[in-house]
């Protein structure tokens, strides 16, 4: 994954971006998140692949896309084909594709790798029941994750060679070292045994590394593929997986295997070797390695209400000073600013005297002086200041 670049938009479709995750033909694929975070890999089409006329082709394979489900496929999520910058966006993958997990780590072992291919299968099985074909299967279109592998951009090589008919008989779509011999050569009318083709080179790489056909350039390799005398290259690749991989890469497309009998032949591989095949699955989950997603930056909090006011700090009363305000008070009546016992909760008070017992009139009553510093202080009770007034009168005369 890359940051964005200056030029890169901010977002597209109602996802803000948040970083690039690769490139292809079609176009430049980011990482968007919805505003209720939702996490989507959105693809913006170039606007050269889709004219006037190839726009709308794309609103009917659209409808096409959304029809296509199931675990071993990334969901469709939105697309628009007449925005300024034509999208399509599918369930984001947190995991790597298999031609980096294959380059890094090496092939895999013959149980992951026919739970692999058995998954797969399945995969396009969902893909051919909507009534399309992927038409570019390969290690880079697969993404493993820590629930099993996923089949993305199966829409994208549709639409790409829609348009190539229109423009540009015998142009080639889709990548060459995975390409069946009827697609090399420029046909375009397709069907499922393409896709079974692509998917016994993907297994022959996982397990082995390299393709059927390589050479230095895309057309040397198609010139390969389609030459009967120039078999597939299968060295390497296990001894239980070389009769199903020879069927699958067959010259002859109604030789191949439909995609039921290939998941039934792995699954036999499987149990052959003492697994069940979700004991397979699990071991080909174990190999994939944990990514960290990129997230979009929190927003600034904002200051909680009150900021910047003076932090409370409770005042505390110094008795002896309140004393010594209540001295320079003018003398009042004998009793006045005393409350009875039935009005002042700490009327009781045994130290209190007989005066604290006689009423006062109305008009005699005056407000206790508040301490200094402007607080309003609460008055201790009876025992509290008791102990108060000890502590003023041996502060008073101490002599330090």
């Amino acid at each position: 994954m890359e940051p964005l670049r200056d030029d890169d938009p901010k977002e597209i479709g109602g996802f803000t971006l948040v970083c690039r995750i690769g490139s292809g033909g079609m176009g430049q694929v980011f990482l968007g998140e919805s505003a209720a975070g939702h996490q989507a890999a959105v693809k913006v089409i170039k606007s050269s692949v889709l004219d006037e006329d190839t726009r709308a082709r794309f609103l009917s394979e659209v409808e096409s896309l959304r029809t296509v489900y199931g675990p071993f496929v990334a969901a469709f999520v939105g697309a628009d084909a007449d925005a300024d910058q034509p999208w399509l966006a599918v369930e984001y993958v947190p995991g790597p594709d298999l031609r980096t997990l294959i380059t890094g780590q090496g092939p895999l072992p013959l149980a992951e790798t026919a739970s692999l291919g058995a998954l797969l299968a399945e995969g396009l099985g969902t893909v051919h029941d909507a009534g399309l074909l992927h038409r570019d299967l390969k290690p880079q279109n697969i993404l493993l994750s820590s629930y099993g592998p996923k089949v993305i951009d199966f829409g994208l090589a549709v639409l790409a060679e829609r348009r190539t008919t229109l423009t540009a008989t015998g142009f080639v779509v889709g990548s060459v070292l995975c390409m069946p011999p009827e697609q090399a050569r420029g046909e375009h009318h397709l069907d499922r045994s393409a896709d079974v083709y692509a998917l016994g080179a993907v297994l022959l790489f996982a397990t082995t590394g390299h393709y059927p056909y390589e050479g230095p350039t895309w057309q040397a390799v198609a010139l390969k593929i389609e030459d009967p005398a120039t078999p597939p290259d299968l060295t390497d690749v296990p001894p239980e997986l070389v009769p199903l991989i020879t069927d699958m890469l067959a010259l002859d497309a109604d030789a191949r295997p439909a995609l039921p009998e290939v998941t039934e032949r792995l699954v036999r591989v499987i149990r052959e070797l003492g697994l069940t095949a979700f004991q397979a699955k699990r071991r080909l989950i174990g190999l994939t390695p944990e990514i960290s997603v990129p997230q979009l930056p929190a927003p600034a909090s904002e200051p909680p209400a009150g900021a910047g006011a003076p932090a409370y700090t409770p005042a505390v009363i110094d008795q002896a000073a309140v004393e010594d305000d209540e001295q320079a008070v003018p003398t009042v009546p004998a009793g006045a600013g005393q409350h009875t016992a039935e009005g002042d909760p700490d009327g009781d008070d045994p130290d209190e005297g007989a005066s604290a017992r006689q009423e006062s009139p109305p008009a005699q009553r005056e407000t206790p002086p508040r301490p200094r510093g402007g607080m309003t202080a609460v008055r201790p009770s009876a025992p509290l200041r008791i102990a108060e007034r000890i502590r003023a009168g041996y502060a008073r005369e101490a002599r330090f």
